[in-house]
């Protein structure tokens, strides 16, 4: 039977900190506060009617606060574990350098912005990666927070350090630094980890840390990397990724979550002190994406689709917007459109909001799921932004080669309604880099963008329209059917921008009228080794941080030479460089570095998928169909991992809500 143990609660850093936050850039950031958030004592289970042990979770996105408060990752876990009155968890945030230099200087430790607790006293320091950029801030949270930069070297009283998010999917680069990792979805796991932390605890931390550490492992849906050898050939590859203990599974699965309304978080949404790179209330109408685009590994790891009901999205905004004041939704997934009620949702949700100050929004949408009646509903209040499309690959071959089934034809009639009902402004989003491309598919982004133009200014008879061309460079990513690919090097990729951007500036009639945003190819080498790296990589983004790589995400911290220097001084002596793990194609039987991590997709589809698209590169008319409207095609997900897809028509309708 377990016994309430209380323990003194960690000395808040605020007394030292407070004197000192005149002397930094933004200093509301770092003193919490927010509405909504959530402050509980150190010793919740002690207080509670149950007694026993309390769990403590320090919950970072490892990126300023600006971006960092709007995630819905971290809020949701945030919410769904402080419901537990066993468990406390408060947020962190990377810290700006002058904040940093303040820190180091006066002994400040890592602390949350909830309490201004240090990090270092949690049990758990639950990181959410959305991307491989942020792995250098991680590195400097952990040193500023006084936990061993190394898993090895950590002792019984420091935390568990556990990466989550899309870039969770491939931990190796960081399995070094951290203790464990979890695939998938959150909201369940978070408390089960719970649950095996407070068992151990009441028992007295039998085995230590290790043990700790063990007992998460063998559940199977935790992946602790110390408990994994990686075996090297003479070649450089993988040989094997063997478990090193009795019980570890062999390959670790993702979570996935089904009935999404059983689970409508956020209930309490954050709202910022400071101004964030978010300013509206996110509502996911769905989760997963099955219309099997070769490069996204954000729709290949969240499959299958599942559908929050009419009624559940109805609910959810109108809480929303009661508990945080926020004047704008968004009604987020990875393709917004493609609910099987959204028109019902749109339209629902504009005559319960009309004639008010609420204004909805639709970030994400396909070319093929738009439609002008569905724009209207969305834009009744008065409110017409810009509308943003992805066609993704600027000539139809390379459309076919990354199955994103998308013809001029339907482009031009998009734009051509969206222009013709009032909108002045589009955003086209592509991608440069992709696998099998040349010069001349990349310079038809120019042709399409001037097509747009010139149909803008005939349906509407006037000169005042805009196209903004956003372009994106192409990294491999795990998971997918182009895991395999070789990525492009940054000189052809800047070549290839440059010739775009002259293009599109010379000419006199529309280039005036054409945006162009681009970033340089040299970040997406330095995602492209992270993302498809292995543990040897490891050392590299150490090396990396001791050199003062910081905020890697942001192109005004970004330092590609410091990179490149970091590598060689990393890599030597394994016999791979950074161009091993870019630019060269893998072959089928290479074990690749996140081969026992389970996403549910099966290697034989991958392949066969990634077969497809060079046969489509050659001319081959190879379609992959969204398995919500055909038959399944075998990816191996709900076979795999127990799951189905959930989706609509439910039947159910929204009625405006009186108080309105």
């Amino acid at each position: 039977m377990s016994v309430s143990t209380s323990v003194p609660a960690p000395a808040s850093v605020f007394p030292l900190l407070e004197s000192r936050l005149p002397s930094v850039q933004k200093p509301i950031q770092y003193v919490g506060g927010e509405l909504n958030s959530t402050v509980k004592s150190w010793n919740c289970a002690a207080e509670s009617e149950a007694g026993g042990e309390s769990v403590r979770w320090a919950l970072m996105y490892p990126d300023a606060y600006e971006v960092g408060l709007p995630n819905q990752g971290v809020q949701i876990l945030y919410e769904v574990l402080n419901e537990r009155d066993w468990i406390v968890a408060e947020r962190t945030y990377a810290v700006w350098p002058d904040m940093e230099a303040v820190m180091r200087e006066h002994d400040i430790p890592q602390f949350t912005v909830d309490s201004h607790r240090p990090v270092r006293a949690f049990d758990v320091l639950g990181l959410s990666f959305s991307t491989e950029l942020g792995y250098t801030n991680m590195l400097n949270a952990l040193d500023l927070a006084g936990i061993a930069l190394h898993a090895v070297d950590r002792g019984d009283d420091e935390p568990i350090v556990l990466a989550g998010g899309h870039a969770a999917f491939n931990p190796e680069p960081i399995a070094d630094f951290i203790d464990a990792a979890v695939l998938g979805d959150g909201e369940e796991v978070v408390l089960a980890i719970s649950e095996v932390v407070r068992e151990w605890k009441a028992e007295g931390r039998p085995g230590g840390r290790d043990e700790l550490l063990r007992r998460l492992a063998v559940s199977g849906g935790v992946y602790v990397p110390k408990f994994y050898d990686v075996v090297y050939t003479a070649d450089g590859t993988i040989e094997a990724v063997v478990p090193n203990k009795p019980g570890i599974p062999f390959r670790v699965s993702k979570h996935t979550l089904m009935d999404l309304d059983a689970w409508p978080y956020p209930r309490k949404p954050l709202v910022p002190l400071a101004e964030t790179v978010h300013e509206r209330f996110s509502v996911e109408i769905f989760r997963g994406c099955t219309r099997g685009c070769r490069f996204c590994q954000a729709g290949m790891i969240t499959r299958p689709v599942r559908e929050r009901s009419i009624k559940t999205i109805g609910d959810m905004v109108e809480n929303g917007i009661r508990k945080s004041g926020f004047e704008e939704v968004g009604l987020l997934s990875l393709s917004s459109a493609d609910h099987t009620e959204i028109g019902e949702v749109a339209k629902g949700l504009a005559d319960r909001y009309e004639g008010s100050n609420v204004s909805l929004s639709l970030p994400s949408t396909r070319v093929d799921a738009f439609n002008i009646s569905l724009a209207n509903e969305f834009s009744r209040n008065g409110r017409r932004s810009g509308l943003t499309f992805a066609p993704e690959g600027g000539s139809e071959r390379m459309r076919k080669v990354i199955n994103k089934m998308v013809t001029e034809e339907d482009l031009i009639n998009t734009v051509a309604a969206a222009y013709s009902h009032g909108w002045r402004q589009v955003k086209l989003y592509f991608m440069v880099g992709l696998p099998t491309e040349t010069d001349e598919d990349v310079l038809q982004v120019a042709d399409l963008a001037k097509k747009v133009i010139a149909k803008g200014r005939e349906v509407t008879g006037h000169n005042d329209i805009r196209c903004t061309v956003s372009i994106g460079g192409f990294v491999p990513k795990p998971h997918t059917p182009f895991q395999w690919a070789a990525q492009l090097d940054h000189e052809t990729t800047d070549s290839r921008l440059k010739k775009l951007r002259d293009t599109v500036r010379e000419d006199k009639r529309f280039g005036r009228a054409i945006g162009f945003r681009y970033h340089d190819g040299k970040p997406g080498i330095v995602e492209g080794l992270l993302s498809r790296g292995d543990r040897r990589v490891g050392r590299v983004i150490e090396e990396v941080w001791r050199d003062g790589g910081r905020f890697d995400g942001w192109s005004e911290h970004f330092s590609y030479d410091r990179w490149m220097a970091a590598t060689e001084r990393g890599l030597a002596g394994t016999g791979v460089d950074v161009d091993w793990y870019t630019v060269r194609e893998r072959e089928y039987d290479e074990v690749l570095p996140w081969d026992h991590l389970d996403s549910g997709l099966d290697k034989d589809w991958m392949w066969a998928d990634w077969e497809d698209a060079l046969a489509a590169a050659e001319g081959a008319d190879i379609e992959v169909e969204d398995c919500r409207w055909t038959p399944c095609y075998d990816c191996g997900v709900c076979p795999e991992m127990g799951t189905e897809i959930q989706i609509g028509p439910t039947g159910q309708t929204l009625l405006p809500l009186s108080v309105v």
